[in-house]
């Protein structure tokens, strides 16, 4: 028992300085309701005192009236304390309620103030956290595990710090009854603390060990439930499935945790028993004494109630002890996550984005995706020219998305140079680099919100008019299908708030005008008409040259129909450039290029005939 207490002790003082870091949270999310919270905490630990002390005047006092046989009138005499009992009982409820008031309205600022955190942390790391499955278990416990701690550990501390001042009177009071009582009481919530504390670590063990278990329930949970999934679970008879391994798991973490529970509450019962049987020791020492004349019925009344409160709010003062403890250690989880620091860094003062009048220019370019053992690029190199349109074109896995991430700065080359008109990159300002380029990504968001704003979060920090959104979206081609929904740009989309929704070209043709809102020298767009239909793409590639006129273009595509509107096209395969010229200089010389050409064009004649 003394082994586990020890290890608890030495665990918590590794993460005590989290205390003063969660208070401090707390208090810059509402530091006057703390402080009136705290205030009430301060009037109610007392308050017990003086019903214990009263009570102990009206027993003796009514004792002396049947004594004396003083009638009504020697009852009048108590009328003052009966008065000031019931004050003091409507005070407890006035306060409790008025601490419930406060605490509510305490923890939904500083949950708010957390969520706030939390945003802001995974919104400044970089995408190499998301290639890696410990971020995710880091970025659960800090959102599920730790969100509310901050404020339950406040709650805990004034709970704690109201037992003790109740605590410490009472003790003041079995202290005229003799020295040895108060000991006695401390002493036998010793195994009652070693309880809390032993169950507090496993516990916490526990969800540590099983945090990816409890996020796959969480994910198995969303692909029978969610609508993206709905229509595979349907088809390919998924659900059984997702459904037993749901069930599997939960019947896992369910048993296991019960075990946790049944343990506790096994020595919690015994812990009790320990205290119960001090407490009939102590009475029956009283007893005794009373028998004998040396106490009074009012003396009886007064240790009964001391004795007893002062028990429950050891067990208070120690429930509370041990939930600190716990919070603390999530705690650690919520400042850990807090504390981590994006990889991609900027030099002090970084100069703004120059500017793109000649080339950007990758020189032997290596980078290799976190956690993978195969190079997406070695030695790359590619020259993409000013006011151009560039294309690549190659078999999934070639590496051209991967050039789109290093060109927006998402991930820095393990090895060699991006350059900007003979600027690294990296020397440039970050957020200036990412201002200056506009991507149409290959899954673009399908925000459920309204068309206006789909098209607006392009470049959502210049607040654009009515004006610029429509006609972003006559250059995307998204005009037509948005003019046949009711509200057109007011029109809410996708089926999360109960809006209308688009085929898949038409999320895509809205994506385009998203990219094209924002007015970037860098206009990269991967598969842009791979949703669209052939009328679709052929309109749009008609007006192509024209809205990218004076820009830099960089088209990864699949489609050589699309490929061919470029000014250069480079063929990639295995993560480096095998062909490059224009669509008439690859065809004529027969390489890569031609040969995927002529298949293309085969499979285009023959789809036309069977329609």
């Amino acid at each position: 028992m003394i082994k586990q207490l020890s290890k608890a002790v030495r665990q918590f003082k590794t993460q005590l300085p989290y205390l003063p870091m969660a208070f401090g949270l707390v208090y810059r999310a509402a530091g006057g309701l703390t402080i009136a919270w705290l205030g009430l905490l301060l009037i109610q630990g007392l308050l017990p005192v003086a019903m214990v002390y009263l009570t102990k005047v009206l027993v003796d006092g009514i004792a002396q009236v049947i004594k004396d046989s003083g009638g009504l009138q020697g009852l009048v005499t108590l009328a003052p304390a009966a008065a000031a009992m019931v004050c003091i009982l409507v005070a407890i409820e006035v306060f409790q309620s008025a601490s419930r008031w406060l605490r509510t309205a305490q923890s939904e600022r500083v949950q708010d103030s957390v969520h706030e955190l939390i945003h802001e942390k995974a919104m400044s790391l970089d995408m190499s956290f998301y290639d890696n499955p410990d971020y995710y278990d880091q970025l659960h416990r800090a959102r599920v595990d730790a969100l509310s701690r901050p404020t339950a550990l406040m709650e805990n501390a004034g709970a704690l710090l109201q037992s003790f001042i109740t605590l410490v009177a009472m003790a003041g009071v079995l202290l005229t009854f003799g020295l040895w009582i108060p000991v006695l009481l401390a002493l036998s919530t010793i195994p009652a603390l070693v309880v809390v504390m032993r169950h507090t670590m496993r516990f916490h063990l526990w969800r540590m060990l099983n945090t990816t278990a409890i996020r796959k329930t969480h994910y198995y949970d969303m692909m029978l439930t969610s609508r993206e999934a709905a229509a595979e679970m349907r088809l390919f008879h998924l659900g059984t499935h997702f459904r037993g391994l749901f069930k599997e798991l939960r019947a896992r973490l369910r048993s296991e945790k019960v075990v946790l529970a049944r343990n506790e509450a096994v020595a919690t019962a015994v812990a009790a028993l320990i205290g119960l049987a001090t407490m009939a020791g102590a009475l029956a020492w009283m007893g005794l004494q009373a028998s004998r004349g040396l106490l009074s019925l009012g003396d009886m009344a007064l240790f009964v109630q001391a004795f007893f409160q002062g028990q429950r709010m050891m067990r208070s003062l120690l429930g509370s002890a041990g939930e600190i403890y716990r919070n603390i250690m999530f705690l650690e989880n919520l400042f850990e996550f807090l504390e981590l620091k994006p990889k991609i860094t900027e030099a002090s003062d970084p100069p703004p984005h120059p500017g793109l009048q000649k080339e950007i220019h990758l020189q032997n370019v290596t980078f290799c995706y976190p956690g993978s053992n195969r190079p997406a690029l070695v030695n790359f190199n590619l020259s993409i020219p000013a006011r151009k349109i560039t294309a690549l074109v190659g078999e999934n896995g070639a590496g051209k998305t991967t050039l789109i991430r290093l060109l927006c700065r998402f991930y820095d080359p393990e090895g060699g140079h991006i350059m900007i008109d003979g600027r690294d990159i990296r020397t440039l300002s970050t957020e200036s680099l990412r201002r200056q380029t506009t991507v149409l990504f290959q899954e673009p968001v399908r925000y459920h919100d309204t068309v206006f704003n789909n098209i607006a979060f392009g470049d959502i920090g210049s607040r654009p008019d009515a004006a610029r959104i429509e006609t972003a979206a006559r250059d995307a081609g998204a005009d037509a299908p948005i003019s046949r929904l009711p509200d057109t740009y007011s029109a809410v989309l996708g089926k999360w708030f109960g809006g209308a929704e688009l085929s898949g070209g038409e999320w895509q043709r809205l994506a385009l005008a998203r990219a094209f809102l924002r007015q970037a020298q860098l206009i990269i767009l991967d598969e842009p008409t791979s949703s669209m239909d052939s009328w679709a793409e052929a309109d749009w590639l008609a007006r192509f040259r024209q809205l990218v006129a004076g820009r830099t273009a960089l088209i990864i595509t699949h489609r050589f129909t699309t490929a061919m509107q470029a000014d250069i096209i480079h063929v990639m395969d295995r993560g480096r450039v095998i062909e490059s010229g224009s669509h008439e200089e690859l065809l004529a010389a027969g390489g890569r290029y031609a040969l995927s050409w002529t298949q293309q064009m085969r499979g285009s004649v023959s789809r036309a005939k069977s329609e």
